[in-house]
């Protein structure tokens, strides 16, 4: 998450907190932001965990994701991320996990998944998926950040 963005500040509080789960309302989250959010930030779908959309980015860069959406109240809830198998996670400081051949490898068996079919899974060659899983090379922060979306789709990492 790039420290320009008009998300950045939220991204910053979660990341800083210590907190499993932090439900804030509209109001209060626009506080944050000193901005105030669109009309449609009043709706669920605003609030999905899409990584491909700048808001969910900051809140799943800084490791958390929305668990609901309470829009009588105008409240989110956020939850941390949770792995499910005990790997040893390692994240840098905009939230992106550091993928190492353990972890990699952890997120293929889990899948149950060859190499080869992981690898059309991410739209990579099966030799990158190798390489990862051997130390050779480390993933891009792009593949990463896919990886991550991969995971949490495949139930790897959860939030309580």
């Amino acid at each position: 998450m790039k420290s320009g963005s008009k998300y950045y500040p939220l991204f910053q509080a979660l990341q800083q907190s210590h907190q499993e789960i932090i439900s804030l309302n509209i109001a209060e989250i626009e506080s944050i932001l000193g901005v105030v959010l669109p009309s449609s930030a009043h709706e669920r779908g605003w609030w999905s965990n899409r990584g491909n959309a700048l808001p969910a980015n900051a809140w799943m860069e800084a490791g958390y994701k929305v668990i609901k959406f309470d829009d009588e109240n105008n409240r989110v809830t956020f939850g941390k991320i949770k792995f499910e198998e005990n790997y040893k996670i390692s994240v840098d400081d905009s939230g992106i996990i550091a993928w190492d051949s353990e972890l990699i490898k952890g997120l293929r068996q889990h899948m149950g998944l060859t190499q080869s079919q992981f690898a059309s899974e991410l739209g990579i060659r099966q030799q990158t998926v190798s390489e990862w899983e051997q130390g050779v090379y480390t993933p891009t922060r792009a593949s990463a950040k896919h990886l991550m979306l991969v995971a949490e789709k495949a139930g790897f990492y959860k939030t309580e």
